[in-house]
């Protein structure tokens, strides 16, 4: 019989999202047909994480660079120089654009960082991780804190090479549109993110038996494109702490409901985990 290691993108680490499907555990039956049952999680404020340190920082490097490309790239897709060429920034053509550069290039890192880190790029989502106790507390902190700062290192380095400072006015950045208030604006993030999260849960979720492919992180990245076309008319869509605060920090647009864009995200990550559970 051939047996296999089944490792699902999103999570990183013993416990933590790799699960070993063979001949010493009782998966499989007398056919060697696979039947995966849901793994035994429990909180843990380290883990395994530091037992071999090597890894970890690998994983902390690659959630570094994945947020760093998703500022520099997919932020860097809604910028000035866009609108010059697209005409108005309220065009079809304009959220068509932002939407695919977003769902589709954090698929991509997505895809890219899953064998590494797991691929989170977004504090909502390595909080939301650890709730689900896939990740340690440690694990959810320290991505938080490179996550932010690839995040300003991505929104630094496209402030630079795009000569941001030589254009009338910046793209990019998150706010609240016109006629739309503020407690409203924080509702849709929350909502954003939660369908955002869900949609990682679901691919994540052992009990499914989805075998290891780019398909998740496809599926990952097509949410993110459906709620930036639902969202960008409304608040720019973050459901993302980092992205909708770094830009707007580094481009010195940083308003009081700038807190908005990091503190919804957060919330509809957290809320996210007892619905699935509860309901999926």
């Amino acid at each position: 019989k051939q047996w296999y290691q089944r490792r699902v993108a999103i999570t990183a680490g013993d416990k933590q999202g790799f699960h070993a499907i063979g001949p010493d555990n009782d998966m499989s039956d007398e056919e060697g047909n696979v039947k995966l049952q849901k793994s035994e999680r429990s909180w843990e404020l380290v883990g395994n994480d530091l037992k071999d340190i090597k890894p970890f920082l690998r994983a902390l490097g690659a959630e570094f660079i994945g947020t760093f490309y998703l500022i520099l790239v997919c932020v860097g897709a809604a910028n000035p120089r866009v609108l010059g060429v697209m005409g108005e920034s309220t065009s079809p053509a304009y959220f068509l654009s932002i939407s695919c550069a977003f769902g589709f290039g954090i698929g991509a890192i997505v895809h890219i960082l899953s064998e590494s880190s797991g691929g989170h790029v977004n504090p909502a989502v390595s909080l939301a991780l650890f709730l689900d106790r896939r990740i340690s507390f440690l694990r959810c902190v320290c991505y938080t804190i490179v996550q932010f700062l690839g995040g300003f290192a991505g929104a630094g380095s496209l402030y630079a090479l795009g000569q941001i400072d030589k254009v009338e006015s910046y793209a990019g950045g998150n706010s609240i549109v016109e006629g739309i208030e503020a407690q409203h604006a924080f509702f849709i993030e929350v909502l954003g993110t939660m369908f955002l999260v869900l949609t990682i849960l679901s691919t994540i979720d052992e009990k499914r038996g989805y075998a290891p492919s780019y398909t998740g992180a496809l599926s990952i990245g097509i949410a993110i494109l459906v709620m930036h076309i639902w969202m960008i008319p409304y608040t720019n869509c973050s459901i993302n702490p980092v992205r909708g605060t770094v830009w707007n920090a580094v481009n010195g647009d940083y308003p009081v409901e700038t807190l908005i864009f990091m503190f919804g995200p957060w919330v509809g990550g957290a809320l996210a985990v007892p619905v699935y559970n509860l309901i999926f």
